[in-house]
């Protein structure tokens, strides 16, 4: 899957992942491949992801928003800590 990261400061982070996590307003969201078209309200908390390599990374974010769109997701917060 695509991964677009951005906030008010411009890409966070732009790959090829395998997994996604997010902070949805009603609970935890995993995202995988084939996933159904969404939009989600994103609340703080932590993004993560699996590369394609199969390294693990994390990103603290704040508010929100998720689509996913044929294997492709966006994710834009006002904020973010590394």
């Amino acid at each position: 899957m695509k991964l677009e990261i951005v906030a008010r400061a411009g890409e966070i982070f732009s790959g090829t992942v395998k997994e996604i996590v997010v902070p949805a307003y009603d609970g935890e969201l995993g995202i995988l491949p084939g996933r159904a078209p969404i939009l989600a309200v994103l609340k703080p908390g932590t993004v993560r992801y699996v590369t394609q390599t199969g390294e693990r990374e994390e990103i603290r974010v704040g508010k929100g928003f998720l689509t996913v769109d044929h294997d492709e997701v966006m994710i834009v917060v006002e904020n973010y800590k590394e």
